[in-house]
C-alpha cells in the first residue's frame, strides 16, 4: 500500500486544507458517503489529465456539494479545477498507464493511485464498500478521518507539547543564568536546542491536525499559538549565539535542516546534537566551556530594534563584554543614544538579576 504519512506536510497538507471540514468539497464528499455511492475525483485539469480522459461530457459549471453528489452517481470520474470553484468534466473514464506500479486491489483505488502518480495532481477516491475517503498525491495515500478521531490525537499531542514547553522554559532559564555567570557548557546549549527541536516537531504535528480539522480546529489553533509563541526566534538566537556560521559557511536555515534530519533516537543524544551544531569538541566534550555572543539575552530587552541588537553584538562580540559595558560604552554603538543606552543597561541588569534569582531561589 502507498505510504500513509503520520504527519502530512507540503503539498499533501495543502490538499487536505481543501477537503477539511467547513469546505464545500468536504460537504460534497460527506454527501457521497451518506448516499452510499463511490466516487473518483481529480483536483486539477491539464494536458496530461485531458489525455487520460475518455468519454463522459464537458462541463464548466460552478462547483457545489450537491452537484458533486449528483454527478458522482454516474459511472466515471469527476474533474474539478485546482481551486475547487468549477466542475470541468463528469462521467469520464480515466485511462492511466497500466505499467505504473500500484498496490491497491479495487479498480477505483488502483486508478486513483495511478492517475495521481502520472499527473502529479491530487486524486480523491471514495470507497462505497469501505466507506472511507482516501487522498492520493504522488506516492502518498492519506485516509480522511472524522473530526472526533483527529481531535483525540490532537489533544494528546497538545498535552505532550505543554510538557515539552514547560521543560524548555526550565532549561532556557538555566541557560540564561549560566550565560550571566559565564559558566555555559556544550551540554547546556545542546539541552536547550534539543528541547526547542522537540517542541518544533510536536507543534508541526499539531499544525497538521489544525489543517485537517478545518473549521473544527479553531480552538486547537489558538492553543497551539499560545504554547509556541516566540519559539522560532528563540531557536534562531541560540544558533546565532553558539554556532560559528562564518567558519562553517552555514545559514540558520541550514542548521535547522540539519537538526530536522536527526531521528527521534538521535535527538535524545546530546553528543549527536553537539556534532550537528559543530560545537567545541565536536559534541564529545559536553563539559567544554562555550560563550554566547549575546543575541538571545539581548533580544529580551524591551523595545530594542533588531538592527540595533545586531550592531551591539557586532561591536562588543560577547555577552560578558556587554554586561560589563557602561552607558558611555553602549553609546559608542551607532544608533544607540543616551536613552536607549540606559534602557539596554537597565534591561540587562534586570535580566541578570531575575535569571540568577530564578536559578538559586
Amino acid at each position: 500500500m502507498p505510504q500513509t504519512p503520520a504527519t502530512p506536510d507540503g503539498r499533501l497538507r495543502e490538499t487536505l486544507a481543501r477537503v477539511a471540514p467547513g469546505t464545500e468539497l468536504r460537504d460534497g464528499l460527506e454527501r457521497i458517503l451518506r448516499g452510499r455511492t463511490g466516487a473518483l475525483i481529480v483536483l486539477g485539469l491539464d494536458d496530461v489529465v485531458e489525455s487520460l480522459c475518455s468519454g463522459g461530457f464537458v462541463l464548466d459549471v460552478e462547483f457545489s456539494a450537491t452537484r458533486l453528489r449528483e454527478l458522482s452517481k454516474m459511472d466515471g470520474a469527476v474533474v474539478i479545477d485546482d481551486g475547487v470553484t468549477k466542475i470541468l468534466r463528469a462521467a469520464v473514464q480515466l485511462l492511466p498507464d497500466s505499467r505504473i506500479a500500484t498496490t491497491e486491489s479495487g479498480t477505483r483505488h488502483r486508478t486513483a493511485e495511478r492517475v495521481a502518480k502520472q499527473t502529479g495532481l491530487p486524486v480523491i477516491s471514495v470507497s462505497q464498500s469501505m466507506k472511507i475517503v482516501a487522498v492520493y498525491l504522488d506516492n502518498q495515500r492519506y485516509v480522511l478521518e472524522d473530526s472526533d478521531t483527529i481531535l483525540g490525537r490532537a489533544n494528546q499531542a497538545l498535552a505532550t507539547l505543554e510538557r515539552y514547553r514547560a521543560r524548555l522554559d526550565e532549561v532556557s532559564g538555566t541557560l540564561s543564568a549560566l550565560e550571566i555567570e559565564d559558566l555555559v557548557t556544550v551540554r547546556d546549549v545542546c539541552a536547550v536546542v534539543q528541547r526547542l527541536e522537540m517542541v518544533s516537531r510536536i507543534s508541526d504535528e499539531i499544525a497538521g491536525y489544525v489543517v485537517e480539522l478545518g473549521t473544527d480546529g479553531r480552538l486547537l489553533e489558538l492553543q497551539l499559538d499560545e504554547l509556541i509563541g516566540g519559539i522560532g526566534t528563540d531557536r534562531d538566537f541560540v544558533i546565532r549565539d553558539y554556532v560559528d556560521l562564518v567558519r562553517s559557511g552555514w545559514t540558520i536555515d541550514d542548521v535547522k535542516d540539519r537538526l530536522r534530519e536527526l531521528t527521534s533516537t538521535q535527538l535524545l543524544d546530546l553528543s549527536q546534537i553537539g556534532r550537528v551544531l559543530d560545537l567545541p569538541g565536536a559534541g564529545e566534550a559536553l563539559d567544554a566551556a562555550v560563550a554566547p555572543h549575546g543575541y538571545r539575552l539581548l533580544s529580551k530587552v524591551p523595545r530594542l530594534p533588531t538592527v540595533v541588537l545586531d550592531r551591539l553584538v557586532d561591536h562588543f562580540g560577547s555577552l560578558q563584554k556587554m554586561l560589563a559595558a557602561g552607558v558611555d560604552d553602549l553609546m559608542a554603538v551607532d544608533g544607540v543614544g543616551e536613552q536607549r543606552a540606559r534602557g539596554v543597561r537597565e534591561g540587562l541588569s534586570r535580566l541578570a538579576e531575575s535569571s540568577i534569582l530564578e536559578r538559586y531561589v
